[in-house]
């Protein structure tokens, strides 16, 4: 059994890191609050951008615009979105995973694999791969649009220049405080998106048929490297906001099981007391036993 200093100072120990972690979450809790308001009042411009994109590229014909043009698949980028900073539990190891699945399946169907990492973390578990085409470190703690767009111009240049032929967005959405899933997207080519007749007699009964000026294809061009900026921002701001989830639910899990550690520390540090009692008393007995001998 240890001795009584040994389990003491193991308390006094687990009880600092108990503080720490309250700590942690409490910082976890306030910054989330802002992240979220932010990723919750992006997601209609991000939505309603998706729709009007949806209306003007309905019908055309990818091979009149760079980012929409559809080649036979030899090459996949992946763009890889974590957090800066660790501690949130297995959140960026899942976005990670979820990438070293998708190499596999790429190159088990013999295309070749390039990686765009965002983040830290993202580098850290995938450097090792030896497919790192660009990254992106030490940005996720205070990002702006122009670091979306920085991102967005790499992977455009290296789609139109024929270095990639289609590019994948691997990051963790925020569903819900407890709830934080990699979620696959493809970026580029931009797909058309056909709408059915029930769709286009619904929005023509409710707002009737748009008229552009000039015409889609010109609007395109300028609309599509924008719808890009939009995406990979939107990614960002999921990361931003689930990373902080992720780790006040870390730290509220570390924190109870330091409460747990205690509880069976005092317990073991009452029972060697008790037994440096007996001990005592056993030699006390002992003693006088033998004066009277």
């Amino acid at each position: 059994m240890p001795g009584l200093k040994d389990v003491k100072d193991k308390i006094d120990g687990v009880s600092k890191t108990s503080q720490i972690t309250q700590a942690m979450n409490m910082v976890a809790s306030a910054k989330l609050r802002g992240a979220q308001e932010k990723m919750e009042s992006f997601r209609p411009y991000s939505a309603k951008f998706a729709e009007a994109m949806g209306d003007l590229s309905s019908g055309m014909e990818g091979a009149d615009l760079p980012l929409m043009e559809v080649r036979e698949v030899k090459s996949v980028e992946i763009v890889a979105v974590t957090s800066d900073r660790g501690l949130c539990g297995s959140f960026n190891a899942h976005i990670i995973s979820t990438v070293h699945k998708l190499i596999k399946q790429y190159e088990d169907e013999g295309k070749k694999v390039s990686i765009v990492t965002v983040g830290n973390k993202a580098f850290q578990g995938l450097r090792r791969t030896g497919k790192i085409r660009t990254s992106y470190k030490d940005i996720m703690g205070n990002f702006q649009m122009f670091n979306a767009r920085e991102i967005s111009q790499g992977i455009s240049e290296a789609f139109i220049k024929g270095e990639s032929d289609q590019v994948d967005l691997i990051y963790g959405k925020f569903h819900s405080v407890a709830v934080q899933k990699p979620e696959v997207e493809q970026l580029l080519p931009i797909k058309p998106v056909e709408k059915g007749e029930e769709a286009e007699e619904q929005k023509s009964a409710v707002s009737g048929a748009y008229i552009y000026e000039p015409e889609p294809g010109e609007i395109m061009e300028v609309l599509l490297p924008l719808f890009l900026n939009v995406q990979i921002y939107h990614a960002m701001l999921e990361v931003g906001a689930s990373e902080h989830a992720a780790r006040m639910t870390a730290m509220d899990n570390a924190t109870n099981a330091c409460k747990d550690m205690i509880a069976e520390l005092t317990q073991l540090y009452n029972k060697a007391r008790q037994a440096a009692i007996t001990g005592e008393l056993m030699d006390i007995v002992g003693g006088a036993e033998a004066l009277k001998g």
